[in-house]
């Protein structure tokens, strides 16, 4: 008999599980917007020609955007890996209203901390790892998106980060 699954496991596998369903419905959509875009450049009228080639290279567009955030998710997954390992994972303690908001006035106070690590470690990939986070809980999501892009680039070795 197999030993139950842990919770945060369960979550982590969930979250998975969605990604890849919202993966194959998308790349179902996109299938079908190419089989369009043939059919239209196929009609051999100048307008279902530009129609039918503007059709083919929005789903590359599509294909490239997947790609990359996929590529993020597991350098994400890899780095959290690295981090458990070390006992450097960032710890979510911060206050929280009845209703399960985050005390934005504390994560901003808290994200100093964060910022200020990230300036006396500007190539060290951990300290944007954790500066993601702090944007995050402070409400800046897209912020947060592109430290832990950063973060990421310069945990496979690709150079430093942005000025």
């Amino acid at each position: 008999m197999s030993e139950p699954v842990p919770a945060p496991a369960r979550r982590r596998y969930a979250g998975l599980v969605g990604a890849v369903l919202i993966t194959v419905l998308l790349a179902l959509y996109v299938g079908l917007v190419v089989v369009r875009a043939v059919q239209l450049i196929g009609t051999g009228n100048g307008i279902g020609v530009g129609l039918g080639v503007a059709l083919l290279v929005l789903p590359l567009f599509v294909i490239g955007l997947v790609a990359r955030e996929w590529w993020l998710a597991v350098d994400v997954r890899s780095m959290a890996d690295v981090l458990a390992t070390l006992g450097e994972l960032p710890i979510d303690d911060l206050p929280r209203s009845p209703g399960g908001r985050i005390d934005r006035e504390v994560a901003r106070e808290r994200f100093a901390a964060a910022r200020e690590a990230v300036e006396a470690a500007p190539a060290d990939w951990r300290a944007w790892y954790h500066l993601a986070f702090a944007y995050d809980a402070a409400g800046d999501r897209k912020a947060a998106r592109g430290a832990l892009r950063t973060a990421s680039r310069l945990h496979r070795g690709k150079g430093a980060p942005p000025a």
